[in-house]
Protein backbone atom coordinates (compact mmCIF):
# COMPACT_ATOMS: atom_id res chain seq x y z
CA UNK A 1 0.00 0.00 0.00
CA UNK A 2 1.20 3.33 -0.83
CA UNK A 3 2.29 5.61 1.92
CA UNK A 4 1.19 8.75 0.14
CA UNK A 5 -2.42 9.41 0.47
CA UNK A 6 -4.63 10.50 -2.38
CA UNK A 7 -5.00 14.29 -2.82
CA UNK A 8 -8.89 15.25 -3.76
CA UNK A 9 -9.05 18.75 -4.72
CA UNK A 10 -12.78 20.29 -4.01
CA UNK A 11 -14.08 20.24 -7.57
CA UNK A 12 -12.76 16.75 -7.59
CA UNK A 13 -14.85 15.69 -4.52
CA UNK A 14 -18.03 17.55 -6.37
CA UNK A 15 -17.47 15.31 -9.05
CA UNK A 16 -17.49 12.24 -6.57
CA UNK A 17 -19.78 13.11 -4.45
CA UNK A 18 -22.36 13.30 -6.92
CA UNK A 19 -22.25 9.40 -7.06
CA UNK A 20 -22.40 8.74 -3.26
CA UNK A 21 -25.56 8.42 -1.12
CA UNK A 22 -24.60 10.82 1.12
CA UNK A 23 -27.65 10.12 4.01
CA UNK A 24 -27.56 6.61 3.68
CA UNK A 25 -23.95 6.65 4.51
CA UNK A 26 -24.64 8.85 7.71
CA UNK A 27 -27.66 7.03 8.71
CA UNK A 28 -25.03 3.88 8.98
CA UNK A 29 -22.96 5.92 11.08
CA UNK A 30 -25.15 7.12 13.40
CA UNK A 31 -26.24 3.36 13.71
CA UNK A 32 -22.65 2.05 14.46
CA UNK A 33 -22.45 5.05 17.02
CA UNK A 34 -25.57 3.28 18.93
CA UNK A 35 -23.85 -0.08 18.69
CA UNK A 36 -20.28 0.69 19.54
CA UNK A 37 -18.94 0.44 16.42
CA UNK A 38 -17.66 3.73 16.13
CA UNK A 39 -16.27 6.68 18.11
CA UNK A 40 -16.42 9.98 18.45
CA UNK A 41 -14.75 12.20 20.82
CA UNK A 42 -15.28 16.10 21.58
CA UNK A 43 -14.19 18.39 18.75
CA UNK A 44 -11.03 20.32 19.94
CA UNK A 45 -10.67 23.71 19.53
CA UNK A 46 -8.01 25.40 19.47
CA UNK A 47 -7.06 29.79 19.73
CA UNK A 48 -4.27 31.15 17.49
CA UNK A 49 -2.16 33.95 19.50
CA UNK A 50 -3.27 37.23 19.57
CA UNK A 51 -7.11 36.86 18.31
CA UNK A 52 -5.82 35.93 14.89
CA UNK A 53 -8.40 33.37 15.03
CA UNK A 54 -8.74 29.55 15.70
CA UNK A 55 -9.19 26.05 14.51
CA UNK A 56 -11.54 23.08 14.79
CA UNK A 57 -10.56 19.41 15.03
CA UNK A 58 -13.16 16.85 14.16
CA UNK A 59 -12.75 13.60 15.01
CA UNK A 60 -13.62 10.04 14.35
CA UNK A 61 -13.71 6.17 14.28
CA UNK A 62 -15.27 3.81 12.00
CA UNK A 63 -13.96 0.39 13.26
CA UNK A 64 -16.14 -1.60 10.65
CA UNK A 65 -14.63 0.24 7.94
CA UNK A 66 -11.60 -0.18 9.58
CA UNK A 67 -10.80 3.71 9.07
CA UNK A 68 -10.26 6.94 10.97
CA UNK A 69 -9.22 10.64 10.77
CA UNK A 70 -9.26 14.21 11.41
CA UNK A 71 -11.24 17.00 9.73
CA UNK A 72 -9.02 20.37 10.85
CA UNK A 73 -11.04 23.47 9.43
CA UNK A 74 -9.29 27.27 10.48
CA UNK A 75 -10.98 30.58 11.39
CA UNK A 76 -8.58 32.95 10.32
CA UNK A 77 -9.31 36.42 10.94
CA UNK A 78 -8.71 38.98 7.97
CA UNK A 79 -9.29 42.49 7.35
CA UNK A 80 -11.29 41.45 4.46
CA UNK A 81 -13.19 39.17 6.55
CA UNK A 82 -12.75 35.43 8.40
CA UNK A 83 -11.50 32.78 5.81
CA UNK A 84 -12.67 29.32 6.92
CA UNK A 85 -11.02 26.32 5.32
CA UNK A 86 -11.10 22.72 5.84
CA UNK A 87 -9.17 19.53 4.99
CA UNK A 88 -9.85 15.52 5.81
CA UNK A 89 -6.97 13.02 6.39
CA UNK A 90 -8.23 9.85 6.25
CA UNK A 91 -6.23 6.98 8.12
CA UNK A 92 -5.90 3.39 8.01
CA UNK A 93 -6.98 1.36 11.11
CA UNK A 94 -4.76 -1.95 10.10
CA UNK A 95 -1.43 -0.52 8.43
CA UNK A 96 -1.60 2.82 9.84
CA UNK A 97 -0.83 4.72 6.31
CA UNK A 98 -2.79 7.85 5.41
CA UNK A 99 -5.09 6.81 2.64
CA UNK A 100 -6.91 10.00 1.68
CA UNK A 101 -6.47 13.92 2.39
CA UNK A 102 -9.51 15.47 1.09
CA UNK A 103 -10.57 19.13 0.29
CA UNK A 104 -13.40 19.15 2.86
CA UNK A 105 -15.43 22.28 1.38
CA UNK A 106 -17.95 19.77 -0.02
CA UNK A 107 -17.77 17.28 2.24
CA UNK A 108 -18.59 19.48 5.10
CA UNK A 109 -21.55 20.98 2.94
CA UNK A 110 -22.99 17.59 1.82
CA UNK A 111 -22.96 16.20 5.42
CA UNK A 112 -24.40 19.46 6.76
CA UNK A 113 -27.36 19.18 5.03
CA UNK A 114 -27.77 15.30 4.49
CA UNK A 115 -27.41 14.97 8.61
CA UNK A 116 -30.48 18.10 9.41
CA UNK A 117 -32.22 15.24 6.92
CA UNK A 118 -31.92 12.10 8.46
CA UNK A 119 -33.20 14.26 11.74
CA UNK A 120 -35.77 15.69 9.62
CA UNK A 121 -37.03 12.02 8.60
CA UNK A 122 -36.64 10.72 12.18
CA UNK A 123 -38.51 13.94 13.82
CA UNK A 124 -40.95 15.44 11.15
CA UNK A 125 -44.67 15.10 11.69
CA UNK A 126 -45.56 11.98 8.88
CA UNK A 127 -47.98 14.36 7.19
CA UNK A 128 -45.85 17.27 7.33
CA UNK A 129 -46.72 19.64 4.31
CA UNK A 130 -45.10 23.08 4.51
CA UNK A 131 -41.01 23.75 4.70
CA UNK A 132 -39.59 27.21 6.20
CA UNK A 133 -35.67 28.09 4.84
CA UNK A 134 -33.76 30.39 6.57
CA UNK A 135 -30.48 31.06 4.73
CA UNK A 136 -29.81 30.88 0.33
CA UNK A 137 -26.26 30.00 0.19
CA UNK A 138 -24.59 26.99 -0.45
CA UNK A 139 -25.36 24.85 2.37
CA UNK A 140 -29.23 26.43 2.48
CA UNK A 141 -29.60 24.70 -1.12
CA UNK A 142 -27.96 21.55 -0.11
CA UNK A 143 -30.60 21.36 2.86
CA UNK A 144 -33.41 21.79 0.22
CA UNK A 145 -31.56 19.30 -2.21
CA UNK A 146 -31.74 16.59 0.53
CA UNK A 147 -35.13 17.21 1.87
CA UNK A 148 -37.46 17.90 -0.96
CA UNK A 149 -38.14 14.23 -1.12
CA UNK A 150 -38.25 13.66 2.50
CA UNK A 151 -42.27 14.62 3.08
CA UNK A 152 -45.23 15.65 0.02
CA UNK A 153 -44.05 19.39 0.34
CA UNK A 154 -47.04 21.43 -0.62
CA UNK A 155 -45.08 24.40 0.06
CA UNK A 156 -41.49 25.86 0.44
CA UNK A 157 -40.92 28.96 1.30
CA UNK A 158 -37.03 30.35 1.65
CA UNK A 159 -36.41 33.82 3.28
CA UNK A 160 -32.83 35.08 3.55
CA UNK A 161 -31.70 39.06 4.24
CA UNK A 162 -29.14 38.58 1.59
CA UNK A 163 -31.63 38.26 -1.34
CA UNK A 164 -31.96 42.08 -1.48
CA UNK A 165 -30.07 43.51 -4.42
CA UNK A 166 -29.48 40.06 -5.73
CA UNK A 167 -29.30 39.97 -9.64
CA UNK A 168 -32.48 38.47 -11.20
CA UNK A 169 -30.58 35.75 -12.94
CA UNK A 170 -29.65 34.53 -9.05
CA UNK A 171 -32.95 34.49 -7.84
CA UNK A 172 -34.02 32.90 -11.02
CA UNK A 173 -31.13 30.14 -10.05
CA UNK A 174 -32.73 29.58 -6.45
CA UNK A 175 -36.39 29.19 -7.93
CA UNK A 176 -35.40 26.90 -9.86
CA UNK A 177 -34.23 24.06 -7.42
CA UNK A 178 -37.62 23.08 -7.02
CA UNK A 179 -41.16 24.18 -8.68
CA UNK A 180 -42.61 24.06 -5.34
CA UNK A 181 -40.08 27.13 -3.98
CA UNK A 182 -41.10 30.31 -3.12
CA UNK A 183 -38.97 33.74 -1.69
CA UNK A 184 -40.72 35.27 1.00
CA UNK A 185 -39.80 39.13 1.86
CA UNK A 186 -39.83 38.51 5.56
CA UNK A 187 -38.86 35.74 7.68
CA UNK A 188 -42.64 35.91 9.43
CA UNK A 189 -44.09 35.13 6.10
CA UNK A 190 -41.21 32.41 5.27
CA UNK A 191 -42.24 30.78 8.35
CA UNK A 192 -45.95 30.96 8.68
CA UNK A 193 -47.80 27.98 9.36
CA UNK A 194 -44.44 25.84 8.86
CA UNK A 195 -44.26 22.10 9.85
CA UNK A 196 -40.73 22.27 9.39
CA UNK A 197 -38.59 25.36 9.76
CA UNK A 198 -34.22 24.68 8.52
CA UNK A 199 -32.05 27.50 9.67
CA UNK A 200 -29.08 27.42 7.49
CA UNK A 201 -27.04 30.55 8.27
CA UNK A 202 -23.52 31.57 8.98
CA UNK A 203 -25.00 33.81 11.93
CA UNK A 204 -22.90 33.89 15.12
CA UNK A 205 -26.51 35.41 16.89
CA UNK A 206 -30.18 34.58 16.70
CA UNK A 207 -32.04 34.42 13.49
CA UNK A 208 -35.52 33.17 14.56
CA UNK A 209 -36.99 33.30 18.04
CA UNK A 210 -39.24 30.15 18.37
CA UNK A 211 -41.97 31.98 20.62
CA UNK A 212 -43.40 33.95 17.50
CA UNK A 213 -44.48 30.65 15.80
CA UNK A 214 -48.05 29.96 15.26
CA UNK A 215 -47.77 26.62 16.03
CA UNK A 216 -45.28 23.91 17.63
CA UNK A 217 -43.08 23.20 14.47
CA UNK A 218 -39.40 21.15 14.29
CA UNK A 219 -36.85 24.13 14.10
CA UNK A 220 -33.27 22.39 12.93
CA UNK A 221 -29.69 24.78 13.32
CA UNK A 222 -26.35 24.09 12.07
CA UNK A 223 -22.89 25.98 13.23
CA UNK A 224 -20.34 27.93 12.03
CA UNK A 225 -16.60 28.87 13.22
CA UNK A 226 -17.65 31.84 15.10
CA UNK A 227 -17.65 31.63 18.91
CA UNK A 228 -20.82 30.20 20.61
CA UNK A 229 -22.69 30.74 17.22
CA UNK A 230 -26.53 30.12 17.20
CA UNK A 231 -29.41 30.66 15.79
CA UNK A 232 -31.93 30.53 18.54
CA UNK A 233 -32.42 32.78 21.51
CA UNK A 234 -30.47 30.61 24.45
CA UNK A 235 -33.23 30.94 26.52
CA UNK A 236 -35.70 29.26 24.26
CA UNK A 237 -34.30 26.22 25.12
CA UNK A 238 -36.17 25.62 27.88
CA UNK A 239 -39.50 25.93 25.84
CA UNK A 240 -39.05 23.31 23.41
CA UNK A 241 -37.92 19.48 23.12
CA UNK A 242 -34.52 19.32 22.31
CA UNK A 243 -32.45 16.91 19.79
CA UNK A 244 -29.30 16.86 18.52
CA UNK A 245 -26.72 14.96 16.56
CA UNK A 246 -24.74 13.21 19.31
CA UNK A 247 -25.64 14.02 23.21
CA UNK A 248 -22.39 13.20 24.26
CA UNK A 249 -20.14 16.12 22.42
CA UNK A 250 -23.09 18.39 21.32
CA UNK A 251 -23.69 20.38 24.41
CA UNK A 252 -20.02 20.83 24.78
CA UNK A 253 -19.84 22.80 21.88
CA UNK A 254 -23.04 24.31 20.69
CA UNK A 255 -23.39 27.65 21.59
CA UNK A 256 -26.69 28.21 22.89
CA UNK A 257 -26.59 25.45 24.62
CA UNK A 258 -23.37 26.12 26.57
CA UNK A 259 -25.28 29.86 27.06
CA UNK A 260 -28.36 28.46 28.36
CA UNK A 261 -26.61 25.78 30.65
CA UNK A 262 -24.55 29.04 32.12
CA UNK A 263 -27.33 31.74 32.64
CA UNK A 264 -31.16 30.03 31.71
CA UNK A 265 -30.87 26.90 33.91
CA UNK A 266 -31.06 24.90 30.67
CA UNK A 267 -29.69 20.95 31.56
CA UNK A 268 -28.18 19.18 28.92
CA UNK A 269 -29.73 16.08 30.72
CA UNK A 270 -32.77 17.40 29.64
CA UNK A 271 -31.92 16.58 25.63
CA UNK A 272 -34.56 13.94 24.54
CA UNK A 273 -32.60 12.18 22.20
CA UNK A 274 -30.00 12.22 19.41
CA UNK A 275 -29.62 10.79 16.02
CA UNK A 276 -28.41 7.08 17.33
CA UNK A 277 -31.31 6.98 19.48
CA UNK A 278 -33.64 8.10 16.99
CA UNK A 279 -32.04 5.63 14.64
CA UNK A 280 -31.99 2.73 16.84
CA UNK A 281 -35.26 3.34 17.94
CA UNK A 282 -34.67 4.21 21.59
CA UNK A 283 -36.39 7.42 21.19
CA UNK A 284 -39.78 7.83 19.73
CA UNK A 285 -40.96 10.36 17.45
CA UNK A 286 -42.16 13.42 19.26
CA UNK A 287 -45.60 14.76 20.14
CA UNK A 288 -45.90 18.49 18.97
CA UNK A 289 -47.55 19.71 21.80
CA UNK A 290 -44.68 22.43 22.01
CA UNK A 291 -41.70 23.44 19.60
CA UNK A 292 -39.45 20.59 18.75
CA UNK A 293 -35.47 21.50 18.60
CA UNK A 294 -32.52 19.71 16.49
CA UNK A 295 -29.30 20.73 16.96
CA UNK A 296 -25.82 19.66 14.97
CA UNK A 297 -22.55 21.10 15.34
CA UNK A 298 -21.06 18.56 12.82
CA UNK A 299 -19.32 15.25 13.49
CA UNK A 300 -15.70 14.40 12.80
CA UNK A 301 -17.77 11.05 11.72
CA UNK A 302 -19.45 12.62 9.16
CA UNK A 303 -16.70 14.11 7.78
CA UNK A 304 -14.66 10.49 8.17
CA UNK A 305 -17.67 8.13 6.57
CA UNK A 306 -17.60 10.75 3.79
CA UNK A 307 -14.07 10.82 2.89
CA UNK A 308 -13.70 6.76 2.93
CA UNK A 309 -16.86 7.14 0.54
CA UNK A 310 -14.74 8.86 -1.87
CA UNK A 311 -11.43 6.24 -1.05
CA UNK A 312 -13.47 3.81 -2.53
CA UNK A 313 -14.88 5.48 -5.36
CA UNK A 314 -11.26 6.72 -6.52
CA UNK A 315 -9.77 2.78 -5.62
Amino acid sequence: MPSTPYVITQPQARELLAHVDVPRILRKLFRDLATGQAVQPAQQLVEFPKGAGDFINYLGVLAEDGVYGVKTSPYIVREQGPLVTAWTLLMSMQTGQPLLLCDAGELTTARTAATTAVAVDALAPLKARRLAIIGSGKVAQAHLHYVKGLRDWQSISLYSPSLRGKNPEALAQLKSLDPRLTLANRCETAIEDADVIMLCTSSAGPVLDPSILSKPALITSISTNAPRAHEVPPQSLNDMQVFCDYRQTTPGSAGEMLIAGEQYGWDKRSIVGDLPDLLSEHVQRPEYDRPVFFRSIGLGLEDIALANALYQLQR
